[in-house]
């Protein structure tokens, strides 16, 4: 999964004591722009991880995997108190069912299409919250340059699986969803504790799938390490390292190194997975690329 922060969202501040101030020390040697990037590197050799993981637990068994450590991990640090009231559970009932949603649609998109190809037509989810309602005439420039990007992508070489390209589109609107709930859950919860019950949420709604997908498998020891490495490198390092550079840097800017992702994902499939992409293909990559810096960069400040 990719994360994407909201103006007016209030990032959750992370424990002052024991590792994580180690780690916060160590975070505030490094340049801000380095810790996102960092963490964007993270998470797609996490999700390039995750499809070698595929083979033993399946693309819905190993989501299951990082979720339910994920939240472990969430559950132990934060201790979040179940004393709240109806709307915030709302909030984060929605936000948990989303993220576990996007999980798995997009772990079935990796596993049908290159992880390159899965991460742009999903960031069209982020992209079209930044310019839906907008009525300037170059945000639909960006739209425009976005959607020739991704329809480049699918035509080239013979194309991309149908099912691969639905299961990340589906993947893009939730991410979308996601996106609009993470400001309503910052709105009602000040830390991470909200986090780790709606982490909890998104777990518990992939478990089914992973249950009758992997089965035992799930309790492999080496399947249980490598969902370990999974959960830490798509969740709690990039959680970390965004957070901490969040800390520094304006939202505007956090969201403009963030549309790296496609390019990045392309880059850890092509040094991880060896999945090629086609000449073509890279110039769309960098079409949706450009589109989500341009709309990011362009975008009036929040008030």
């Amino acid at each position: 999964m990719v994360t994407v922060h909201v103006e007016g969202f209030r990032e959750p501040e992370l424990p002052r004591s024991g590792p994580f101030a180690l780690a916060a020390k160590a975070f505030g040697a490094i340049p801000p722009p380095a810790l996102v990037l960092l963490g964007v590197v993270s998470v797609q050799i996490g999700a390039a991880v995750a499809k070698q993981l595929f083979t033993l637990a399946g693309a819905a068994g190993t989501v299951t995997l990082r979720l339910v450590l994920a939240a472990l991990i969430l559950l132990v640090v934060w201790r979040p108190s179940l004393r709240l009231d109806r709307r915030t559970y709302a909030v984060i009932i929605g936000y948990g069912l989303v993220l576990g949603a996007m999980n798995l649609l997009f772990y079935q998109a990796i596993k049908h299409i290159p992880l390159g190809a899965a991460v742009t037509i999903e960031f069209l989810g982020p992209l079209a919250v930044a310019v839906i309602g907008s009525r300037r005439w170059l945000d639909g420039v960006w739209a425009l340059l976005a959607a020739a990007g991704v329809l480049l992508l699918t035509r080239v070489d013979g194309g991309l699986s149908v099912a691969g390209v639905l299961f990340a589109a589906g993947a893009g609107a939730c991410w979308a969803g996601y996106i609009l709930l993470t400001a309503a859950l910052g709105t009602r919860t000040s830390d991470g504790k909200g986090l780790a019950l709606a982490m909890v949420v998104g777990a518990s709604l992939a478990l089914p799938f992973g249950v009758a997908e992997a089965g035992t498998m799930l309790l492999d020891p080496v399947v249980l390490i490598a969902g370990a490495a999974v959960a830490l490198l798509s969740s709690v390092i990039p959680y970390s390292l965004e957070l901490e550079a969040l800390r520094k840097i304006p939202p505007r800017v956090f969201g403009i190194l963030m549309s790296l992702e496609p390019a990045v994902a392309a880059l850890a499939g092509l040094v991880v997975l060896h999945e090629a992409l086609h000449p073509a293909q890279w110039v769309a990559v960098f079409c949706v690329v450009l589109a989500s810096v341009g709309a990011t960069r362009t975008a009036k400040p929040e008030v």
